[in-house]
């Protein structure tokens, strides 16, 4: 069993929603550095598991997992309220749709691309900071 630190994933998972907004404002196509970044300091500053103190890349996988979803949660509320570049994802995927009430329907398939992307990414980023840690 992993002893999961929560600060440390929540901290990956604060780091991984600030960077990607900020990106997302600066530079859009850089949006993805953030989950990365974030699962990887999540695996990275974790702790193995209660019998010995190395991680392999299975643990790293679940801790930048976690990350990843809750940095992706974080992502997706704040991209309700129209913060950084998402707003105007919001509004095109609102007039392709072109029904009442389509911004809550965009704002949910924001949330939705914003928690599998920074899952993925966020997976991927933890093997990569086990791969440093070792």
């Amino acid at each position: 069993m992993i002893k999961i630190n929560l600060r440390i994933i929540g901290l990956g998972a604060l780091f991984n929603a600030v960077l990607t907004i900020v990106l997302s404002i600066i530079f859009f196509p850089l949006l993805f550095l953030g989950p990365l970044i974030g699962g990887f300091l999540a695996s990275y500053f974790s702790n193995g598991y209660e019998d010995y103190d190395k991680m392999d890349e299975k643990d790293g996988m679940v801790v930048g997992a976690i990350s990843g979803i809750i940095g992706g949660l974080i992502i997706g509320l704040l991209s309700i309220p129209g913060i950084g570049n998402i707003s105007t994802v919001i509004e095109s995927i609102s007039t392709a749709i072109g029904v009442t009430g389509s911004t809550l329907i965009a704002g949910y398939i924001i949330i939705q691309l914003a928690l599998i992307m920074s899952f993925v990414l966020g997976l991927i980023g933890g093997i990569i900071g086990v791969m440093f840690k070792k």
